[in-house]
């Protein structure tokens, strides 16, 4: 079966498609065309295989792709993924860090959406984690915010911001300049930004467990 793909894509170029080739390389996207065509070739063949192997895994030649499939199987059905892809795992927890901007309630909806939390820190080494991570992918809001009073700082499940914390807002921060009731990363700390103001968001919620039974 595999001989029968090759043979009929070579006929093809055989029969014009030399020139059709020629014809894509001169102009601007011909690379990109012939880049494309490499990946359809190929990913004909693979396929060609995988079927041609699964129809007679024991035809001499089948036998030991088959089992090689097999074996890749096992191997897939056993991982386990801590956190979701384009989410960063760290200390049992796992964070997503946007790459587009929101206001800071469109950035609570949107974890709630992914089964999450607009972030909240727990401890220092978590902080210094996060600080790190957003001064790389830009200024992000994070879970907490003095909307129902103005100077008490409570985290999203109400909890209020522990006097320990305090040490990482920048200097002079919070001050409330203009209204300012939600909290982001900002440099090296923190600072009170108004929550209309588009920003970066990151949301945070438990890794899953990779233990069988």
């Amino acid at each position: 079966m595999v001989h029968h793909v090759v043979h009929a894509i070579c006929e093809g170029i055989s029969r014009g498609g030399k020139h059709h080739l020629q014809r894509w390389l001169s102009h601007r996207n011909g690379l990109l065309v012939l880049h494309l065509f490499s990946i359809v070739l190929l990913t004909g063949l693979l396929v060609a295989v995988l079927v041609q192997g699964f129809k007679s895994p024991s035809s001499p030649g089948n036998e030991k792709i088959y089992k090689q499939l097999m074996q890749l199987k096992v191997g897939v059905d056993s991982l386990c993924l801590p956190c979701p892809w384009e989410w960063e795992s760290f200390n049992g927890k796992c964070y997503f860090f946007s790459k587009s901007q929101r206001t800071w309630n469109d950035s609570v909806t949107a974890c709630q959406e992914v089964e999450a939390q607009l972030v909240i820190i727990d401890n220092d080494e978590e902080q210094s984690f996060l600080q790190r991570m957003s001064e790389k992918k830009g200024h992000a809001w994070m879970g907490l915010s003095d909307i129902r009073k103005e100077g008490k700082w409570v985290w999203m499940d109400g909890s209020p911001l522990q006097w320990s914390f305090m040490k990482y807002w920048n200097k002079g921060e919070p001050n409330n300049e203009g209204e300012e009731d939600c909290a982001e990363f900002r440099d090296d700390g923190w600072n009170d930004a108004p929550c209309a103001v588009e920003k970066y968001w990151i949301c945070k919620k438990s890794a899953m467990s990779c233990t069988k039974n």
